[in-house]
């Protein structure tokens, strides 16, 4: 019986850490997440790899004639293999709803890739664009680093 109550109580624990992360209530009432310094190190540098990805986007679509292979190219770029050597530890210290936007936002942006591929207008591939930024826009207004 005993037994069973403590794997009842590591799943629980594990469940609530996987939903919430490692996080606290920032002073500015966003949510902190704790992070060791590498890991947010790494995480603000995949953002930045994102944003880099919209900008060469955004680039192509301002010229006359959008080298449509190098759009193609800054999009993938900011895709799901950006996700794929992620380590489970740091998952496990991020809250579920910053996983689900980060997550969205790898996926769009293939979708993007693929959207540019079938020769979307630039109207289309624009609101692909801000639907993508309201949600890097509504992420950092929700959360914020900390390193410990």
């Amino acid at each position: 019986m005993a037994g069973v109550v403590l794997w009842v109580l590591t799943v629980t624990g594990l469940g609530w850490f996987f939903i919430n992360g490692w996080s606290t209530k920032g002073s500015d009432g966003r949510t902190e997440i704790l992070l060791a310094p590498a890991e947010r190190d790494q995480i603000l540098a995949e953002m930045r790899q994102l944003l880099k990805a919209v900008d060469g986007v955004i680039r192509e679509l301002g010229e006359s004639e959008p080298d449509l292979k190098r759009m193609e190219s800054a999009a993938r770029a900011g895709g799901m293999h950006m996700a794929e050597d992620v380590e489970p530890a740091l998952m496990v210290k991020l809250p579920l709803p910053f996983k689900q936007m980060g997550m969205s936002i790898h996926k769009d942006m293939d979708a993007l890739a693929d959207a540019v591929v079938r020769r979307e207008t630039s109207q289309q591939l624009l609101k692909r664009l801000a639907s993508m930024t309201a949600r890097c826009t509504a992420c950092h207004d929700m959360y914020r680093f900390k390193a410990g």
